[in-house]
């Protein structure tokens, strides 16, 4: 009987390699169809990524702009109101009349629309309407 139990373990270890060896051969081809995989996923996270640096990039050059743009509304915004100061202190039908009379003298449409707060059109045309003709 010891003979025979000798007998069935010393066959039992072959088979009991085959098993593990075979085992680890699946093992292994399960990890390198996992690590295919992964590597692919990876390819396509940083594909992802920098398609989203580049819109990122996009969006802080948009923010830049847009700031500048911003910064620019809000000095006219102030150029504006001081304008409109200006308009208020002076009074709106006795500006015109002084810029008119201020024409009539030979005042320059630049002067005009400092001295009176007027924009450049309104000087312009109070300059042509009212103001001394030039002769050549």
């Amino acid at each position: 009987m010891m003979i025979n139990l000798t007998m069935k373990t010393t066959m039992m270890m072959p088979m009991l390699a085959g098993v593990l060896a075979g085992s680890c051969v699946f093992a292994g081809y399960a990890l390198l169809r996992s690590l295919k995989h992964l590597r692919a996923r990876c390819g396509e996270l940083e594909s992802s990524v920098a398609a989203l640096r580049r819109e990122l990039d996009l969006v802080a050059a948009v923010a830049s702009r847009t700031g500048t743009r911003l910064k620019r509304i809000e000095q006219e915004d102030i150029d504006l109101g001081e304008r409109i100061a200006r308009v208020e202190a002076r009074g709106e039908p006795r500006r015109f009349d002084a810029a008119i009379d201020s024409a009539r003298s030979g005042a320059e449409p630049d002067k005009l629309a400092e001295r009176f707060g007027l924009s450049e059109g309104e000087a312009a045309l109070v300059t042509r309407l009212h103001g001394r003709s030039k002769r050549a």
